[in-house]
């Protein structure tokens, strides 16, 4: 095996920049009737299933901070990051390694719920109306979990590649 072309903290530097002007700018082409998919998932999931719970944990909590610090809105993404980080990273050590596209359709479903939904939860803790935002977590979580068969997969085998863990 060759060497690659980008150290795998290189990799992880760029796709967190590619994360961030996605979810920040959120083009037009990549939104289905106005949602766009929750990109933040869709990055972290495949980088906690192979990296494992205590890598996934640390890049929820720096994501969801650059995220949070970016936004401004005061409602926070950190917590519920750190939590997927940490599920998803769980799988690392199953029997079977997880690959399975449905099952990471599924995962990014439930991921893409918790974190709206925690935004939601806040927003009505602030004593605002929150309908609104559960209609746009379904949405999301839909349209999230339709690419993520797509994405999750291609992401999942790009950082194996990179991996320490697996032969690198």
């Amino acid at each position: 095996m060759g060497n690659l072309p980008l150290s795998r903290y290189q990799a992880l530097f760029i796709s967190g920049l590619l994360l961030l002007f996605l979810s920040l700018a959120s083009p037009w082409w990549l939104k289905l009737n106005g949602v766009s998919p929750s990109w933040v998932v869709l990055w972290l999931l495949p980088w906690a299933v192979v990296e494992g719970p205590l890598a996934g944990a640390l890049a929820g909590f720096g994501i969801g901070v650059l995220l949070d610090s970016l936004q401004g809105s005061g409602l926070t993404a950190v917590p519920v990051l750190v939590l997927l980080g940490l599920w998803w990273g769980q799988f690392v050590s199953s029997r079977r390694p997880l690959e399975r596209s449905t099952t990471l359709g599924l995962l990014a479903l439930l991921g893409s719920l918790l974190l709206n939904g925690s935004y939601a939860l806040q927003l009505y803790w602030r004593g605002q109306s929150a309908f609104a935002a559960w209609q746009l977590s379904l949405a999301q979580a839909l349209f999230t979990a339709l690419l993520a068969p797509m994405i999750c997969s291609l992401l999942v085998l790009f950082w194996r590649r990179r991996s320490l863990r697996h032969g690198r």
